[in-house]
């Protein structure tokens, strides 16, 4: 024997092998014949089902029994009618389906089918109708799913076609004041089982269909039914109630019976809930995701808002800034320094030619005391007599030139100066058309008006306020308090919706 080899105990293996089991099957539906059927002092029944191949030990323990009485322990759906007692469903021989969790009694070593729900299998020729009439339908195209419409998002209109006496209505009323926005349910009473439900049951459908024309017409159809057997849901199998689902222009929505619970109706309608009251949760949402969603649009308005007065906050500051730097002040002062520079650099060039002409003369002054004799001191005299006569000749007519080049330069820059102005007083005045375009509350002095629900929420569309709903109206000076008398949608808008 290996080293690496582990013995088990009995239990150990029988362990594992329950946890595999219990694992892999959690809930199964199993169909098959009672036999073997015993109820000891516990209260618990013990049977087994059985077909032509293979047999299944069960047990439905005592507490799973009194969870029966009045409703679906499974679904929670209330019955339409009262259900048979458990002694009446195990007969021997009858046909039952049975739901539970498959797992292992350790004591005999013996997996079995712990039970919780229990159905009669249904009749046996009704059964075999039924899947002919199935059959048939499939071939007609009653049950393809390219032709299922999705059903409308919180319907505000609804038609319920029900017995107004059966349990089903009040499950699926009940839910329906706990979710969604509140809608107006329209019930289109019908008898559910027993001669003339079927005719009924198409009157109804056809009478929503018809009242679908009008402004207020529901928008969805919910045909509904409590639980039962197959015998009990015949009406819904009827040839004449899957053609009238099939011919329906408003969409169906079926909920017939439990989930096991499959009917004609069901597989025609556009959309199957497993329960009535499933129908209800698919056709509203839960009034906390609306308000979760609600909260999430806000906080993205908010966010959006806060980025775009962000973004024009910047803009503004930019267009501020270019304001300021081509304001007319601005560019006066820089031709006024440009000014002062030029006249500085005039003088200190007169100043540099009178400072060399001064040097010159000092130098000739210089020469001549050295050539000290009357004769080249009368020459020197005189000729310097000469050059001091030209010199101060010449010093005017160099300040009159130098003036006028002064003068003419003073100009120049003046009427540069002032095509600078137009140029920025230009381009100033297009910035402040631009600013005033961006202005969110410029177009209120041209007649324009602001109108918000009482929070402040913007109101864009008619669909967004409701009658006696109070409003405020922003204009240009002032706001006005107002009360919504009469709602008049467009009329391509109005036409659209009822498309839809």
């Amino acid at each position: 024997m290996s080293e690496d080899m582990t013995i088990q105990s009995v239990r150990q293996l029988t362990e594992q092998l329950r946890r595999t089991v219990e694992r892999h099957f959690p809930f199964v539906w199993v169909r098959g014949e009672v036999g073997n059927v015993s109820r000891p002092a516990s209260g618990h029944f013990y049977f087994t089902l059985k077909d032509a191949e293979a047999q299944l030990q069960c047990v439905w323990f005592r507490q799973q029994q009194r969870q029966r009485g009045s409703f679906d322990p499974l679904t929670g759906e209330v019955f339409e009618t009262p259900p048979p007692a458990p002694e009446e469903l195990l007969r021997q021989g009858a046909g039952l389906i049975c739901a539970g969790h498959v797992g292992i009694y350790a004591p005999r070593g013996q997996y079995q089918l712990v039970v919780e729900l229990v159905q009669p299998a249904g009749q046996g020729g009704l059964a075999q109708a039924f899947e002919e009439r199935k059959r048939r339908l499939a071939a007609l195209g009653f049950f393809a799913q390219e032709r299922k419409r999705r059903l409308p998002w919180d319907p505000a209109r609804v038609a319920l076609i029900t017995s107004p006496h059966g349990a089903a209505i009040h499950d699926f009323w009940r839910l329906a004041a706990q979710r969604g926005q509140a809608a107006h349910i329209r019930l289109y009473p019908v008898a559910v089982q027993g001669e003339g439900a079927a005719p009924s049951i198409v009157r109804a459908l056809e009478t929503a269909n018809a009242h679908a024309l009008l402004p207020d017409g529901p928008q969805v159809i919910v045909l509904i039914r409590g639980g039962g057997s197959l015998e009990d849901l015949w009406a819904f199998n009827e040839q004449e109630v899957a053609e009238a689902v099939y011919r329906s222009r408003l969409p169906v929505l079926a909920g017939i019976g439990h989930e096991v619970d499959v009917t004609l109706a069901d597989l025609t309608a556009d959309v199957r809930a497993a329960t009535p009251s499933h129908a209800a949760q698919l056709l509203w949402p839960s009034r906390q995701e609306l308000l979760q969603l609600l909260d999430d649009q806000e906080a993205a308005l908010s966010r959006g808002m806060r980025r775009r007065l962000e973004r024009q906050e910047l803009q503004l500051g930019h267009l501020a800034r270019l304001l300021r730097a081509h304001a007319p002040q601005r560019q006066l002062e820089r031709l006024e320094s440009a000014r002062r520079r030029l006249s500085l650099a005039m003088l200190r060039a007169v100043r540099e030619m009178l400072g060399r002409r001064q040097r010159q003369a000092d130098h000739l002054a210089q020469m001549l005391r050295s050539f000290w004799n009357p004769t080249r001191l009368a020459v020197a005299a005189r000729e310097t007599g000469a050059l001091e006569d030209r010199l101060r000749a010449a010093l005017p007519r160099l300040l009159l030139q130098r003036q006028q080049e002064l003068l003419w330069a003073e100009r120049r820059l003046l009427a540069g100066g002032r095509q600078s102005v137009d140029r920025a007083e230009a381009q100033r005045e297009r910035l402040a058309l631009r600013l005033a375009a961006c202005d969110p509350l410029g177009p209120l002095e041209r007649g324009y008006a602001l109108v918000a629900d009482s929070r402040g929420a913007l109101i864009r569309s008619v669909r967004q306020a409701q009658g006696g709903q109070e409003l405020r109206i922003r204009l240009q000076d002032g706001s006005l308090g107002v009360t919504v008398a009469q709602i008049r949608p467009r009329p391509d808008t109005a036409a659209a919706e009822g498309e839809e």
